[in-house]
């Protein structure tokens, strides 16, 4: 049972977890062999998915949460409750591949549409998971916030 610490029920949890499991399962890695699938709840209840999408050329390739960011934003969400995101490792968020994934990602796209409050769930292969705020992920990072002088350091 997960816990609504973070401001999520039960059933939203539920959702993106199995919605990120589902989106790891359409992502395009023939090189690598590593599968991610991210999604995204938005305030008003939609869930917005991606996998990662990979090239020849690793580093052109593209990211689960940049994917699932792109479609979300593109079709008009802005804001997010959180992020869920599936991988084939255990345990979860182990390994640098998920936190690097994750973070890279987060750093430059996804901090634009979130607040550092929103939980980012990481769901390993066997379904066991890790949450973090963004905030812990990303300890001082720029945002919307500091270009308006709300957030005090």
């Amino acid at each position: 049972m997960a816990s609504t610490a973070h401001g999520l029920s039960q059933s939203q949890f539920d959702i993106l977890q199995e919605k990120a499991g589902n989106a790891k399962a359409t992502a395009y890695c023939p090189y690598s062999k590593f599968r991610v699938g991210a999604a995204f709840l938005s305030e008003d209840g939609t869930v917005i998915t991606g996998g990662n999408i990979e090239n020849a050329s690793y580093p052109v390739g593209t990211c689960a949460e940049r994917v699932a960011l792109g479609k979300a934003v593109s079709e008009g969400h802005r804001h997010f409750m959180a992020l869920a995101v599936a991988t084939d490792i255990s345990p979860p968020g182990s390994g640098t591949m998920l936190t690097e994934t994750v973070l890279e990602s987060i750093s430059l796209r996804i901090r634009e549409f979130c607040t550092l409050d929103m939980p980012v769930i990481m769901f390993d292969k066997d379904g066991q998971y890790v949450v973090k705020l963004l905030e812990e992920l990303l300890p001082m990072s720029f945002g919307p916030e500091d270009l308006k002088g709300a957030r005090t350091v």
